[in-house]
């Protein structure tokens, strides 16, 4: 079995002792997509921060292990960790036109988060911009990138971060909730992005979310958290189907059943568009997961 590319047991304490994490366990392993189930509360966003070491600015302490590729994340200093922010860890959020500035152009969030970390000048990197716009189906030509944020959807703004994750071709993209704010249409395409950018490029993805269909349609595999614990791991098929933890049970009891089924239709209609497919069984129809296959282990 291949080691993890991403190894977490985290223990997250905020000032006045309010513990946030309790030995949170999980894993991500090469070109793998996994899904983090939680409540709102439940400290999903938490997980990511602290894998970031951003917790650090509002001054929680992070115990633990957090492993990166073989890397002690918590031994680097600050500037080491800057060095893998965004080149080797991306994060996407929920919210584009909120993490966007809306007095810059969508051509300076792209360059600013280049010149991060490359020393390339720019403009001999927006050839390759392009193509990855083609990827990411956006526009590529320069009146687009002219635009402000406020001037194109919220599908557009969510796939100009998620343009600005890929710029440093990370190893490890942290979604967190990147189908919030999206119409359901508009979700499904994001899903189905998410799939293809796990096959074609081979970037792992911890997925963070809690929509139950979403995850279903995108992961290989499904970590539930509650109370700031993971109580349960398993594959797709596993969690969904013979789920052991009561939590987790609780969590597919709520499913309403007639509108969970319209939208599973829906995804379902705009994944076969995108040349997916899905698989069913008596109880409950799930999409199979979109990425590619995880590697073997």
């Amino acid at each position: 079995m291949a080691e993890p590319l991403l190894e977490a047991e985290l223990t997250v304490t905020y000032p006045g002792g309010r513990r946030v994490l309790d030995r949170a366990r999980l894993e991500v392993r090469p070109a793998e997509v996994v899904g983090l189930i939680g409540q709102s509360g439940s400290g999903k966003s938490t997980i990511a921060l602290a894998v970031l070491r951003l917790l650090d600015h509002r001054g929680a302490r992070v115990q633990g292990i957090l492993r990166f590729a073989g890397r002690d994340l918590l031994s680097l200093s600050e500037r080491e960790m800057r060095a893998v922010r965004g080149r080797e860890i991306a994060l996407v959020l929920q919210s584009p036109h909120v993490a966007l500035n809306p007095a810059l152009r969508l051509e300076a969030h792209l360059a600013e988060a280049w010149r991060a970390h490359s020393s390339v000048p720019w403009r001999d990197q927006r050839g390759e911009l392009r193509s990855l716009f083609e990827t990411l189906e956006l526009p590529g030509d320069d009146a687009f990138l002219r635009r402000y944020p406020g001037q194109v959807s919220v599908g557009q703004a969510q796939r100009v971060l998620i343009a600005m994750a890929l710029l440093h071709r990370p190893r490890l993209i942290l979604a967190d909730e990147p189908t919030s704010a999206l119409d359901v249409v508009t979700q499904a395409e994001v899903i189905a992005l998410f799939g293809r950018l796990n096959r074609d490029f081979g970037v792992s993805v911890l997925f963070i979310s809690h929509d139950l269909l979403s995850v279903a349609a995108l992961c290989h595999r499904v970590s539930i958290l509650d109370g700031g614990a993971i109580v349960e791991t398993g594959g797709v098929e596993e969690i969904f189907h013979a789920a052991r933890h009561p939590y987790t049970r609780r969590l597919l009891g709520a499913l309403p059943k007639l509108p969970f089924r319209a939208q599973l239709a829906s995804l379902a209609s705009q994944l076969d568009a995108a040349g997916q497919t899905l698989y069913s069984d008596t109880d409950v129809s799930i999409p199979r997961p979109i990425g590619g296959p995880p590697q073997e282990f």
